[in-house]
């Protein structure tokens, strides 16, 4: 069997790619968001002297997700929350919730090393200098926190990205299913699947 990439045109990507492109991009920038948001909260609930109110469920929350298989969470949303809430949630939105939770947990252990890195004295320069807590989380802790840990965050980014792949799972429309269906259509399903992965 010989490979022909010849079916692969502009075509194909405008009427097969481009709106799986555009959702595992919007998937990818959704889950970045929000798991930074969460994660950096749960990176402070872990640092909290509040031992059972904050820190251990942070700690259970984050070992949690971490276990766990994202394909596996991935199913669990997309089969078990319909029949909690009673009515279906598609697989576009179970996926953004998915990835917004999975991914905080591991957010929360990239900013939470970051906030260990830094030496005690930026935070009692901060209190010294008169700033409240918050002030000094958000105009001293944080901004060295996201700069020495920019490279680790762009690469979870990237791992990010990835991993949309596995929506393919529920039949989400991601970069993926596009070239499956592209492969399935034109009859070369070898060929797409190895411009999938050239891609990725």
């Amino acid at each position: 069997m010989s490979l022909d990439l010849g079916f692969f045109s502009w075509d194909l990507i405008r009427d097969y790619l481009l709106q799986g492109f555009w959702f595992s991009c919007k998937l990818t920038a959704c889950s970045c968001a929000c798991g930074i948001a969460l994660g950096s909260i749960l990176a402070f609930a872990q640092r909290s002297q509040r031992k059972i109110l904050f820190r251990l469920p942070a700690r259970l929350f984050v070992t949690t997700m971490r276990a766990v298989p994202l394909v596996m969470l991935i199913l669990w949303f997309y089969l078990l929350v319909p029949l909690l809430i009673s009515r279906p949630i598609g697989a576009e939105l179970s996926a953004y919730l998915t990835f917004s939770i999975f991914e905080a947990a591991f957010f929360a252990e990239i900013i939470r090393s970051g906030i260990e890195a830094l030496p005690r004295g930026q935070t009692h320069a901060g209190f010294a200098l008169g700033l409240s807590s918050y002030q000094t989380v958000c105009y001293i802790v944080m901004p060295q926190v996201v700069r020495n840990t920019l490279p680790v965050l762009l690469t979870q980014v990237i791992v990010i990205f990835q991993d949309t792949s596995l929506v393919y799972a529920i039949g989400a429309y991601d970069w993926l299913k596009g070239f499956e269906i592209a492969g399935r259509n034109f009859g070369r399903p070898v060929e797409s699947y190895l411009l999938a992965a050239a891609s990725y």
